[in-house]
């Protein structure tokens, strides 16, 4: 079989495995990070959101973390095993259920504070340089989001 010298099938010159690559290594920093908080990543993104802003329905929580509820609930029920949070239907609307912080979930947050500077250190990245990149992913994903042309 013929090898392709077209450099746009090779896999290096792919930004999608350059975005897959950065991900699974970025998400295995985490992990020893979070083991001492005794989290996943996919728990530390809703402590994330609750701690900014407590007190989400399940759709607001998937919406902001663009998670789907069968994905989300699993994740939910582990936070709340753990004593991080409670889950209850909402007084206004019963077929809402909302997620709130526990004491144990709002302390917690003084424990990660360590997280993001840990991180930091370990992506030797001025804060611009972090910035910048964070901007440029947040653009790329918006972009992927959008059912326009990126270019209008």
């Amino acid at each position: 079989m013929k090898k392709t010298t077209d450099p746009s099938l090779l896999l290096d010159e792919q930004l999608c495995f350059a975005l897959y690559a950065a991900s699974r290594r970025m998400t295995a920093v985490y992990r020893p990070l979070l083991d001492a908080l005794e989290l996943t990543y996919p728990q530390y993104l809703v402590m994330l959101v609750l701690w900014e802003r407590d007190a989400l329905t399940v759709r607001e929580l998937g919406d902001r973390l663009q998670l789907d509820s069968g994905t989300l609930t699993p994740l939910l029920k582990r936070l709340e095993q753990a004593g991080l949070v409670g889950r209850r239907r909402r007084q206004s609307d019963e077929r809402e259920v909302e997620i709130t912080l526990t004491q144990a979930g709002h302390n917690l947050r003084e424990r990660a504070a360590e997280v993001p500077r840990c991180l930091a250190d370990r992506l030797c990245m001025s804060v611009d340089a972090f910035t910048r990149l964070r901007d440029e992913l947040k653009t790329l994903a918006n972009r992927l989001a959008s059912p326009n042309d990126p270019r209008e």
